[in-house]
């Protein structure tokens, strides 16, 4: 059972149980958690005519309908149960929660249910939204609080780590699995988080966590986004990472409103799932998707005698956009025309495909003079914004932070004669939260494994080559997992376990963030080791723009003294 698969087999039962028509009661976590999993008209089929908000206001009472609520164990949803269920507005309510429901909370429900109109309350651990297959994230608002010391505030810092807990044991109970657990050395947060989700699933929740056991336990490796900031400063050149980075991705949903050439769909959804031409191309580098879409194309045009000639992107869009039924026939196809059109133009007007070969540089090699050169030769071409002269500027800190400290002091001096939106001081920001002092493992080490670069399919006119050598630290550490070889100084084990042989089954969670670069890696990973199953899941999940933004939250919070 994969993720999507999980969450969907939770809301189909907990619908299909439930003759007649229904309203699905959803706070604003479940809501993700439902829409990335399931369609509207998937839940029409399950006789739901109404989707309402928990702490919706309205008292129009419709006592024809049964009241479905998923809803988070949270104090913030007891009291709007309270409220709901003093004045029942709806024939009957189930509830089902999304995780453990404290012996309180029970209590608190029976004591609210004076008109019992509760039919069931029960617990459906689907406590995370599942992106894809193998790739979940949690959401988690303040993520930048992950960086803070845990000590400074434990008012705002307990509940992330308690989110977190929630989000990890939720896909462990959805997967009917106990892990051993792993954390990074040195990150505080996941050596804490390791041990407290321990004590819930070794103690506190023994019982509900003792299924059957599997000659190889399964493994939670719990790290921190500060053992490999480089992934999220890189441009990506995969689909689905491509427009994380250029556009954005919310809950598998595009928003296009600030982009004028895109027509009509202000949102987009791009769902594995959902969408079988994303599914199969949503790895792909951008030339082989435009080859793949310009077959769709041509395909459509033998079949009905058209003879447009079409070579560039451009003429695509305006083939899809006079051929309305192309669009019918083709379904999504148009809104990816419509995508990469609008990435096209971004790569063109931000040069990005000249940076992206010097950030390749800069992450996969070695000689710091060739890379100190081809870093000012970025800086000098026109075009290329300051944000990105702060990435390439960051990458090279990462990589020589001990080799020459005055020419970093240099490049922040440049970078302060700069427009950037961003501090330039956000370098030494960087350095002080995932410098080499502070990251488990050794980032740079496939740094001579990579050398020669693979040449992109050249797609079509206007999709150009480009150089992926980088491979982010998730690759090298189920690479080590599958291979018996996870260091265990690196990565302690909780408590007196330890694991002999090799896990089938791996979760591997990033505080702070993951990225679409990561869970490509993860995807590519189970395609090909079938015998091993890996998943990844994340607080958010980052393009390089969150991740500067928590990187200037921290230093905000820095200003205000907290180390």
């Amino acid at each position: 059972m994969v993720l999507v698969a999980a969450v969907r087999d939770y809301v189909s039962k907990m619908l299909s149980d439930i003759a007649g028509m229904k309203v699905f009661v959803l706070d604003a976590q479940t809501l993700a958690i439902v829409s990335v999993a399931t369609s509207q008209s998937e839940l029409l089929q399950k006789e739901v005519f109404l989707v309402e908000k928990a702490e919706s206001t309205s008292s129009e009472p419709m006592t024809h309908l049964k009241a479905v609520c998923f809803l988070r164990p949270t104090a913030e949803n007891m009291q709007n149960l309270k409220e709901i269920l003093g004045q029942p507005r709806f024939g009957e309510y189930h509830l089902f929660f999304s995780n453990i429901l404290k012996t309180n909370f029970v209590q608190n429900l029976a004591d609210f249910d004076q008109h019992e109109a509760v039919q069931q309350v029960q617990e459906f651990y689907a406590d995370f939204i599942a992106l894809d297959p193998y790739h979940f994230t949690l959401n988690t608002p303040s993520n930048h609080l992950y960086m803070v010391p845990l000590l400074f505030d434990p008012t705002k810092i307990q509940p992330l780590c308690e989110r977190i807990i929630e989000g990890v044991s939720s896909v462990f109970l959805a997967l009917k699995k106990r892990p051993v657990i792993r954390y990074s050395r040195n990150s505080e947060i996941a050596r804490r988080i390791a041990q407290d989700a321990a004590r819930l699933m070794y103690e506190q929740e023994a019982a509900l966590f003792d299924f059957r056991r599997t000659e190889v336990l399964p493994l939670l490796l719990i790290i921190d986004r500060r053992d490999d900031p480089v992934t999220p400063l890189l441009n990506q050149w995969t689909y689905q990472a491509m427009v994380h980075e250029l556009i954005g991705i919310q809950d598998n949903k595009v928003d296009l409103r600030e982009y004028s050439r895109v027509p009509k769909d202000q949102q987009v959804v791009l769902s594995s799932e959902q969408d079988p031409f994303f599914r199969s191309n949503m790895f792909e580098n951008f030339g082989d998707l435009g080859m793949n879409v310009k077959k769709m194309v041509d395909t459509f045009q033998s079949q009905h005698k058209s003879n447009q000639n079409i070579q560039s992107l451009e003429d695509m869009a305006r083939f899809v956009e006079n051929y309305p039924e192309f669009r019918k026939m083709q379904g999504n196809v148009s809104k990816h025309v419509a995508l990469m059109t609008e990435m096209s133009r971004l790569v063109d007007e931000r040069k990005l495909m000249s940076v992206s070969q010097a950030e390749q540089e800069l992450a996969c090699h070695s000689s710091q003079a060739a890379a100190l050169d081809e870093l000012n030769v970025q800086w000098e071409l026109p075009g290329v914004t300051d944000d990105e002269k702060l990435r390439l500027a960051m990458l090279y800190a990462l990589r020589y932070e001990r080799e020459n400290p005055q020419q970093l002091q240099e490049l922040v001096d440049r970078l302060n004669a700069g427009r950037s939106k961003y501090n330039s001081n956000l370098l030494y920001s960087l350095l002080k939260q995932a410098g080499e002092e502070k990251r488990t493992g050794d980032l740079f080490s496939n740094r001579d494994l990579f050398n020669r670069a693979r040449t992109m399919a050249r797609g079509l006119k206007g999709v150009e080559n480009v150089y992926t050598q980088h491979q982010p630290l998730v690759f090298h550490l189920i690479e080590s997992i599958a291979k018996g070889r996870l260091k265990d100084a690196d990565y302690p084990f909780v408590g007196n376990h330890a694991q002999q042989g090799k896990p089938q089954d791996v979760v591997i969670f990033i505080i702070g963030g993951t990225t679409y670069a990561e869970s490509r890696v993860v995807a590519l990973q189970n395609a090909a080791n079938p015998g091993t199953r890996v998943l990844l899941g994340g607080t958010v999940v980052h393009n390089s723009k969150s991740f500067l933004r928590d990187l200037e939250e921290v230093q905000r919070v820095g200003r205000a003294s907290i180390y």
